[in-house]
């Protein structure tokens, strides 16, 4: 019997340039209230952790890029990208 180790997905989702980020520039804002001036820009995104067991890297990145495309991340106006660790 082979034992595939626990495999963990990191995935990051932002919006595609050009797409309104409300919540990004609500917080650009505030933090210039707060006099970091020095920040000339902020997009909020999102981060997952994903763990899979019994699968191989083969078998986890197309399995996690369908999960992203499905569930995770709005293709229309969101991009995504993910590590694979084991």
């Amino acid at each position: 019997m082979i034992i595939r180790p626990e495999m963990l997905a990191k995935i990051h989702i932002t919006f595609k340039n050009g797409v309104l980020d409300p919540q990004g520039k609500a917080v650009h804002h505030a933090l210039k209230d707060l006099g970091y001036d020095e920040v000339s820009g902020i997009q909020m995104g999102k981060y997952l952790e994903v763990r899979m067991e019994g699968v191989s890297r083969e078998e986890a990145e197309p399995r996690v890029k369908e999960m992203c495309e499905k569930l995770f991340a709005n293709t229309v106006i969101e991009s995504y990208r993910f590590t694979l660790d084991s």
